[in-house]
């Protein structure tokens, strides 16, 4: 948690001068006693209402600057520990932003999204009770033992006595709740992740009929987190009765021995009021001590997870900010990859402090040697599984391969800027996303500038124009969130839109025509050849009739590229090629 305190470097006077006031506060608090016993001993034993009064509204002096101590020291509180949380959040999200596949791949986006929420508002919780209760309640137990071994020594023995019994209760209830608390946070990991998986595949659940199965999936998670959150209530609800079982014998203890020592003449009737009123407040801060416990122990297990987030740094990260001044040679290819070994979950740069997962036992890509030049058409194509989506994630460097090297214009794409990277490169992932706005703040993803007939332009190459334009607000038709709005095929032409709005000079395609049916992908396939004039554009696909006319195929199989050339030289000396193609076309359809 200390290391987290950076975050509060901007609230120094808050969290100092928090405190203050809260520390003025429990010393009034600690004079009241006093105060009454005065007005017993003096103004109600000699009948003396005019110092009843003016003690009374001392008392009520004490109470109205304790309360705007308490008030002031709330609000510096409040700023305090909602600044740190918003300041923790804002870094934390950036932090994530910069991570590569391999790292939000590690912690799983549910984890994540916990990390964000729950544990910051944990965090920002502690930090309040930080600057309101840490110095209080300790200021308030000792307080009241000083002040009570000051007005009688003798009669604070019980005291002394019942101080370390309620402390004894408060350690063993804590030792068996505080292991449990950590278990909790982990628990509504588990009910973060199935909500996430429910309510983002609700479509799947509701095709397989499954909507039972998940319920009990998700009852069970709530049962076992409620069965664990009762057991630690059970164990905590022991914490208030047991301590004043304690505290009420130590007031009768007070009162009964207290009773002999007014009549020796060695305490006043006031005194015992004051004695009785610190055995209480010594309770009441034990608690709140016991309490702080709990919340900065359920902090530590967030603090951990939220340092873990900002302990790993990404994998993939600029080696320069300075642009790379390309070759202007003409022989130079548009894209090469160089003998390329790739592994997941593996990372052989230690310096860069992420853990080192155990490699998969296979590579994802092996060895892969493949030359695509400037203009090029390539078409990828393989089982599944087969390694496609891994190859063109390469190109925009979501990866970094273990062995080989990357070219893009003759540069190693780990030596360019990543902006200037990826400025290059139009990508259109498999799963068409789409975020909550209008179609036009979508396009504009590629470029902020971009006139309304750029935008048009795409999405007439994109084959959208027509349903766009049936729209009742056109391009300004509202989006939902993920575009729920659109059907699977209007939402992969929008991305492919969006792609294309910004001119790449690399268009990939991977696997997003899926949801198009044979005319339309036809029609999307000829008009980008036509349109995009000097565009390199990697198509993958299943399909073998949206890739036969690439200047280039390469076909995948196990992570090894085991065929490169047309379709017709595929068709003669690649089995795994011809295989596909025979799978879908007739024999005469693949041989034309």
């Amino acid at each position: 948690m200390f290391r987290l305190a950076r975050f509060l470097k901007a609230y120094k006077k808050q969290v100092i001068l928090g405190p203050v006031f809260k520390l003025t506060e429990a010393i009034f608090e600690l004079i009241v006693p006093l105060v009454m016993a005065s007005i017993i001993d003096v103004g109600i034993k000699g009948r003396d209402v005019g110092y009843v009064l003016k003690m009374g509204g001392l008392m009520i002096a004490l109470g109205a600057v304790g309360l705007i101590c308490a008030l002031i020291c709330q609000y510096f509180a409040s700023i305090a520990s909602q600044g740190f949380g918003t300041t923790l959040r804002n870094r934390l999200f950036m932090h994530i932003n910069r991570f590569s596949h391999a790292e939000v791949d590690r912690f799983g986006t549910p984890s994540l999204i916990t990390r964000l929420t729950n544990d910051v508002n944990q965090l920002q919780y502690a930090v309040a009770m930080l600057i309101r209760l840490v110095v209080r309640a300790p200021f308030l137990a000792i307080g009241a033992v000083v002040m009570a071994v000051s007005i009688d020594w003798k009669l604070s023995v019980i005291l002394l006595i019942a101080m370390p019994v309620i402390v004894l209760v408060l350690y063993l209830v804590m030792s068996r709740t505080v292991p449990l608390y950590r278990t909790i946070q982990k628990k509504l990991d588990r009910i973060s992740l199935i909500s996430r998986e429910n309510l983002s595949g609700v479509r799947v659940i509701r095709a397989f009929s499954k909507q039972q199965s998940e319920k009990k999936r998700f009852a069970d998670a709530s049962e076992d987190l409620a069965d664990t959150s009762v057991r630690v209530g059970k164990i905590s609800a022991l914490l208030n009765p047991v301590t004043y079982v304690i505290m009420n014998l130590g007031i009768v203890a007070i009162v009964w021995f207290g009773g002999y020592r007014v009549q020796e003449g060695g305490m006043t009737q006031g005194e015992i009021i004051a004695f009785v009123n610190y055995m209480t407040q010594i309770l009441l801060a034990l608690i709140v001590v016991a309490n702080l416990v709990i919340t900065f122990t359920k902090a530590a297990a967030s603090a951990a997870r939220v340092n873990e987030v900002l302990d790993t740094q990404p994998s993939v990260k600029d080696q320069t900010k300075e642009p790379v001044v390309l070759s202007q040679e003409k022989e130079i290819p548009k894209i090469q990859f160089d003998r390329v070994t790739f592994y997941y979950g593996y990372n052989d740069s230690k310096k860069e402090g992420f853990p080192q997962d155990r490699p998969a036992e296979e590579a994802a890509l092996e060895d892969i040697s493949i030359t695509i030049q400037p203009g090029q058409t390539v078409g990828i194509i393989g089982g599944t599984g087969s390694g496609k989506s891994t190859f063109v994630n390469l190109i925009p460097r979501f990866y970094d391969v273990q062995k080989g090297g990357v070219l893009v214009d003759g540069v190693d794409v780990r030596h360019y800027p990543l902006s200037q990277l990826r400025g290059k490169i139009g990508m259109v992932p498999q799963r068409a996303v789409l975020f909550a706005g209008t179609i036009e703040s979508n396009m504009r993803w590629g470029k902020k500038n971009a006139t309304e007939e750029e935008i048009r332009r795409a999405l007439t190459i994109a084959q959208a124009l027509d349903f766009v334009d049936k729209l009742p607000e056109g391009i300004h038709a509202p989006v939902a969130q993920e575009g729920k709005n659109f059907s699977g095929g209007q939402r992969q032409r929008l991305t492919i839109a969006r792609a294309l709005v910004g001119a790449p000079e690399i268009l990939i395609l991977d696997d997003s025509a899926s949801a198009l049916d044979f005319a339309t992908d036809a029609a999307l396939r000829r008009a980008i050849r036509k349109e995009t004039k000097g565009m390199t554009v990697l198509i993958v696909s299943q399909r073998a009739s949206t890739i036969r006319d690439a200047d280039q195929i390469v076909v995948m199989d196990d992570g090894k590229a085991v065929g490169i050339g047309t379709h017709e030289q595929l068709m003669e000396r690649c089995e795994v090629y011809r295989e596909i193609c025979l799978s879908q076309l007739s024999a005469e359809e693949a041989a034309r």
